[in-house]
């Protein structure tokens, strides 16, 4: 039995070390109507994944300081959590292809609001076909 899409029912987890990125970041995602949950840093977001198994969507940024980069906490959250789709965003660093982790999808910055909204809403509708 398929479950109606109401983008509420999974959250979406931003990872970004400088407060006003993250700030309009998650206002992005509840503008649009997804539960946002945020961390500043790698610690701090896989603590929330462990906390809350409704988050369906990893947005994190590439640098950031703590005790692995944003690429690493891709990779570690796609072993640890498969279903979770990973996005991935940085202003400076390159990132390559094969540097993403499996179905990772990358927005460079400034990344264009509509363009994340509209990967949201398209992984809201995998989830729930």
């Amino acid at each position: 039995m398929s479950q109606s899409f109401n983008p509420a029912r999974y959250a979406v987890l931003i990872v970004e070390d400088d407060a006003l990125l993250r700030s309009e970041a998650v206002d992005l995602c509840e503008e649009a109507g997804f539960t946002a949950f945020e961390a500043r840093n790698a610690d701090q977001a896989i603590a929330m994944l462990e906390r809350h198994p409704q988050i369906r969507v990893l947005f994190t940024d590439v640098e950031m300081p703590g005790t692995m980069d944003g690429l690493k906490l891709a990779h570690a959250v796609r072993e640890r959590w498969p279903p979770v789709t990973i996005m991935v965003t940085s202003g400076r660093t390159k990132v390559a292809l094969e540097d993403m982790p499996e179905n990772g999808l990358f927005f460079a910055k400034p990344y264009p609001p509509n363009g994340i909204v509209a990967a949201l809403n398209e992984i809201a509708g995998r989830i729930y076909d």
